[in-house]
């Protein structure tokens, strides 16, 4: 339990976390529990025990428990299948009882430790889930803004049923009030994040309807409760009795979605805030807080996305805050009811919407188009999953997709073909190391997967694709591939005798052992008795005659450049870590050091050399000082052009120019050995 190790410290943040998530769970909590067919008091009941229960079992430092959106909403739904109305005796009989059936599935959770699916959930599922239920529970919210009532379902239904409201329940002074509201949290949120600004509305918002006649002109208030404490029930026998495998299906999908949406939830948090929850722990305190909630009346409860957001916005360090929350719920529910009559609903909803719209992450949709496309889709897939077809659906899709995307990914592995940069050790990506070289007669080729059955084919026509007729030797460095199947074990011998025939040696190096093991497994041991696996590329270009220095195919212009001995250069390296940016990298370095030549007024070769020199650790050489006096120049000739079109004195700048011009020309003059 977190009070073991509770750094006391804390409490200066937790107290008044766990007091502004109490208040915000007033309209959040009574709107819920009415769309789940309960009574608005049942709202704040279930604030009480089952969020005391969940702070104390829960091994996540910041979530927050309580009556939400998706449990409520499938629980409405249930009763409108029974043909049962909200709000009557029927109904509060009823819902407990679903209640207790979805704690019974919960505790079958957690004993099955089901936690341990969200392994499979890869971020953009999470974020695509995450936004998708946010942007399910605003809609809504949004009737509320203007006078109308929440309602339930997927994207469509509740477009349908805003712009059924706003035409018949539209009221100008709850909007504008709502309005003002969300552009004040907004507004303050940013420029001084440390206010309370939803509570400091929530209050501004009773004053308001105390001393003004704000619900004479139609602004909704939060309905009045009575005074008291939840008590304590046995769900009714006689409704346990009667359970039919609808209500065994249907709890068990409010289960699911409960342990989908919070686990989900749970885990974006944590991986925000670098810390780890326990899943399976996670599963018994879902567990006691709807055993709790199924005894004082209430309907089942999930993790609220919203008020952890929330709680993190105000500092909320542990669950102390839900200790705070859920005493501060009791003192309201035995002191303070009179308060909640005077709430304006369009305010309590701004502060709801506001919470909302800090967990959706739309940035990282945006970032994923520009960088990957294919995780972008299973974004966008969880995101109208959830926000067309439902909770479950939008997890569903986004899990297949993304299996398939690990399926493909599998299929079609990272491949390059390698060479060697004279005077350096190693082998080289040609596509990535501008000085890399191909070895003469000799094909390297780099496969970083596990070998079997869906891209043995891909592999057999990369090699086959290299194999021109000066081609000798195939050299495969596996040392990506820790695996392979029966398909791509049988295989490797028809391209073993493929090449024979055209008198192309192959050889398999770098792999692990348990490859060379499963090939004897696959009866290929042919081939390990007649010398294709090697440990190393070096070994088998060693037997191909073939040592270092090795004879390299050169380039045109290569007289120059190849007789230098490179020394793990720099250009080479920002080829390898930046790819198609490179230059573009290169070029911006140019430009901080000609603006800083520009600033001081003089051009010091060996001081800028010097830096970076010393910046890149010893890795840079002749070509590199080559390169950037090149870009430097440029850029000079650039800011001289730049001075005279504003009129500006350019002969300083166009001097700085010539002497960086001189000295690449001496560069290239007489190249320093």
């Amino acid at each position: 339990m977190f009070l073991k190790n509770y750094n006391w410290m804390n409490l200066r943040k937790d107290i008044p976390a766990g007091i502004i998530i109490a208040l915000v769970s007033i309209p959040i909590s009574m709107g819920y529990s009415q769309i789940a067919g309960l009574p608005a008091i049942y709202g704040l009941y279930g604030s009480v025990l089952p969020i005391l229960l969940f702070g104390l079992c829960s091994s996540s430092p910041q979530f927050v428990f309580g009556v939400d959106a998706a449990p409520a909403a499938l629980v409405g739904g249930m009763l409108a299948t029974f043909g049962i109305a909200g709000g009557t005796k029927e109904a509060m009989a009823f819902v407990p009882v679903v209640t207790l059936m979805v704690t019974l599935w919960l505790l079958l959770f957690a004993l099955l430790r089901a936690g341990r699916f969200t392994n499979f959930i890869s971020t953009p599922v999470m974020g695509g889930f995450i936004s998708g239920i946010g942007c399910e529970i605003i809609l809504m919210q949004v009737p509320k803004l203007f006078g109308g009532t929440a309602s339930t379902g997927e994207l469509f239904e509740l477009l349908h049923h805003i712009l059924r409201e706003a035409m018949q329940h539209f009221n100008l002074l709850s909007f504008v009030l709502g309005m003002c509201a969300i552009a004040l949290i907004r507004f303050c949120g940013k420029r001084w994040p440390k206010v309370p600004m939803p509570v400091i509305l929530m209050f501004a918002g009773a004053l308001m309807s105390y001393f003004l006649p704000l619900k004479k002109y139609g602004v909704t208030m939060l309905p009045p409760v009575e005074p008291g404490l939840p008590s304590f029930s046995v769900p009714d026998w006689g409704v346990l009795m009667s359970v039919d495998r609808h209500m065994v299906l249907a709890s068990m999908t409010i289960a699911l979605v409960i342990v989908a949406e919070t686990l989900l939830a749970t885990n974006n948090f944590a991986m925000k805030n670098n810390y780890k929850v326990n899943n399976d722990r996670e599963l018994w305190a879902y567990m006691l807080g709807n055993l709790a909630a199924a005894f004082t009346g209430c309907c089942p409860m999930n993790g609220s996305v919203s008020r952890t957001g929330i709680a993190a916005q105000f500092g909320g360090k542990s669950q102390m805050m839900s200790l705070a929350a859920s005493g501060t719920m009791v003192l309201i529910l035995l002191f303070c009811t009179g308060f909640i009559g005077y709430l304006p609903v369009p305010i309590l909803c701004a502060i709801v919407i506001c919470a909302l719209m800090g967990i959706l992450e739309f940035d990282l949709a945006a970032k994923l188009r520009k960088t990957n496309r294919a995780e972008f889709i299973i974004f966008m897939a969880a995101f109208l999953g959830v926000l067309l077809l439902g909770t479950i659906y939008g997890v569903v899709i986004g899990v297949i997709l993304s299996f398939i995307d690990v399926f493909v990914r599998a299929v079609v592995p990272p491949r390059a073909y390698l060479g060697c940069i004279p005077g350096k050790d190693g082998f080289y990506a040609l596509d990535r190391n501008r000085n890399a070289r191909r070895i003469q007669h000799t094909v390297i080729y780099r496969f970083s997967g596990t070998l079997f059955f869906a891209n043995v084919g891909t592999f057999q026509e990369d090699i086959e694709r290299a194999v021109t007729p000066d081609i000798r030797q195939v050299i495969v460095d596996g040392r990506g591939i820790g695996s392979i199947d029966i398909t791509a074990a049988e295989r490797l011998p028809v391209i073993y005798r493929n090449l024979e025939k055209n008198g192309v040696r192959f050889y398999m190096t770098e792999h692990p052992g348990v490859v060379n093991d499963l090939l004897y497994k696959y009866d290929d041991e042919k081939l390990l008795e007649a010398g294709m696996c090697r440990r190393h590329v070096e070994d088998a270009l060693a037997e191909c005659g073939l040592v270092r220095p090795y004879p390299i195919v050169a380039h045109e212009g290569d007289e120059q450049r190849i007789q230098i001995p490179y020394i793990d250069e720099k250009v080479a390296e920002y080829e390898w870590i930046f790819g198609e940016a490179a230059n573009g990298k290169l070029i911006e370095a140019a430009e901080e050091i000609a603006e800083a030549i520009v600033e001081l007024g003089t051009f010091d070769e060996h001081q800028m050399l010097r830096g970076l020199r010393k910046q890149a650790a010893g890795n840079w050489d002749e070509v590199n000082d080559r390169e950037i006096l090149h870009h430097v120049a440029e850029v000079l000739h650039r800011l001289a052009e730049e001075s005279r079109e504003m009129h500006r004195d350019a002969h300083g700048i166009e001097e700085l120019q010539h002497e960086v011009e001189e000295s690449l020309e001496e560069h290239l003059r007489h190249p320093k050995e």
